[in-house]
């Protein structure tokens, strides 16, 4: 790994959260955790650092997310970039630009987790109680997970680090582990998480809740189907805290943040956008539509029996040009959803089928598809249930990034995609990762 860039991107951190932060509170970001964490205030400013890292746009602001829907098969491009394309090609370099600020943005935000975990505990400040120390502490461990679940889904087993970097030198040498090894820290962080998190409602910072619902596509992603549906119930059933709301866009138009919808979501503002938006919406609205919704996704989604409500993820220009319509905002206060209701319910449904259950995973699936103003699916077999499945989660979840990781755990990126090269079902390691540090082993077929 070239840890090299910890220290640089430390560096430049003040400058990442000046356009991304989490919330609108003071003390502001403003100065490195790597030596400041002596006291309340400097605690839970690292704790800031740590989610504006995570809302940076090389991560969940932008980067990481265009990996997971760009590599699917709702999106096309436009204009001259060749990143995106190699995306949507399924040929992506080791050089890949994109790859290379989405590993970095990770691994910066993993270091900062690492700060607050290695330094919050050993803080003495009558005013930092141990109920907050534990809240602090439970964040990071969150995010980490977060943050190593991320980096599995998308390279493979990865080197873990643990301890907060101090110098250029630090961990060089610390070979890749194992894809199982790395679901197990993400397991084991989560599990840390749980106690130390208050069960209360927080749609923009980590509470057990949210460890509950990370957890849910966690066992998902394992194939531990009665443990997804354990988890995802958890959520479900606090009607109180987390529903659908009607119509589709009602969780993302007209301006709203924090609905009843979401779970977990970044949140902006106008002096700190998500840059997301731009890359979006069409000139005429101050974007530079370099994504845009491909033909196959516009028939899907126009079509009422199966985009219903969800044709909204569309508009077109005056021109009469397509492009997509979920990041809109100026200034650009669009929120990152991470996890929300109706990808809970969508695994409930998997999991149940997984286990046979199949009217209770129509039951599920139908609760999705009403909120879209579809009709109900009935008297379908398990494999027609898990195709209904997957058809629904391409469409509710389009603009976020689940399309390309959905058809990876399931093996269906060679059949849907064409993919003829198992290889290309991994990203590459970055091509400066693997000159920096000749411990650090490529990807095969790279």
């Amino acid at each position: 790994m070239k840890f090299y860039q910890y220290i640089y991107s430390l560096l430049l951190i003040t400058g990442l959260a000046s356009c991304n932060k989490f919330l609108d509170v003071s003390p502001k970001n403003s100065v490195s955790d790597a030596t400041t964490i002596v006291d309340k205030s400097s605690a839970e400013t690292a704790v800031r650092g740590m989610y504006n890292s995570l809302a940076s746009g090389s991560y969940y602001g932008t980067s990481f997310q265009s990996i997971g829907y760009l590599s699917g098969d709702n999106i096309a491009r436009t204009g001259p970039s060749t990143d995106p394309s190699q995306f949507i090609d399924h040929n992506v370099t080791a050089d890949n630009g994109t790859i290379n600020s989405v590993w970095n943005a990770i691994y910066n935000t993993i270091n900062r987790a690492n700060h607050v975990i290695a330094k919050v505990p050993a803080v003495d400040d009558i005013r930092l109680t141990q109920e907050l120390k534990n809240q602090l502490l439970g964040e990071a461990y969150f995010v980490r997970a977060l943050a190593y679940f991320d980096l599995a889904r998308t390279w493979g087993g990865v080197q873990i680090v643990l301890e907060p970097t101090q110098s250029v030198q630090d961990k060089i040498g610390v070979k890749r582990s194992t894809l199982a090894q790395t679901y197990a820290q993400v397991l084991k962080d989560l599990e840390t998480a749980e106690p130390l998190l208050p069960p209360t409602l927080n749609r923009v910072r980590a509470t057990k809740n949210t460890v509950w619902a990370l957890r849910a596509r966690y066992h998902l992603y394992q194939k531990e189907w009665a443990q997804a549906e354990s988890y995802a119930d958890k959520i479900i059933n606090m009607t109180n805290n987390y529903k659908l709301i009607s119509p589709y866009n009602s969780f993302w138009a007209n301006n709203v943040v924090a609905t009843q919808e979401s779970i977990f979501e970044l949140s902006y503002s106008a002096a700190t956008p998500n840059s997301h938006r731009g890359s979006w919406q069409p000139p005429e609205k101050g974007g530079t539509r370099v994504w845009i919704p491909n033909n196959a996704f516009i028939t899907l989604v126009s079509d009422s029996t199966i985009g219903g409500s969800r044709n909204t993820l569309i508009a077109r220009t005056t021109g009469g040009l397509w492009y997509g319509n979920m990041y809109y905002r100026s200034p650009a206060t669009d929120p990152t959803f991470i996890l929300r209701i109706a990808e809970l319910i969508l695994i409930r449904a998997e999991a149940r089928i997984q286990q046979d259950k199949i009217e209770e995973a129509l039951s599920d699936l139908n609760i999705v598809r009403k909120r879209a103003g579809l009709t109900n699916k009935t008297g379908l077999s398990k494999d027609e249930t898990l195709l209904a499945i997957e058809n629904e989660r391409r469409v509710e979840f389009a603009y976020e990034p689940h399309r390309w990781f959905d058809l990876i755990r399931t093996g269906r990126a060679t059949t849907v995609l064409s993919i003829t090269n198992p290889n290309k079902l991994l990203m590459p390691i970055p091509i400066s990762q693997i000159n920096a540090d000749k411990a650090t082993e490529q990807n095969p077929g790279y």
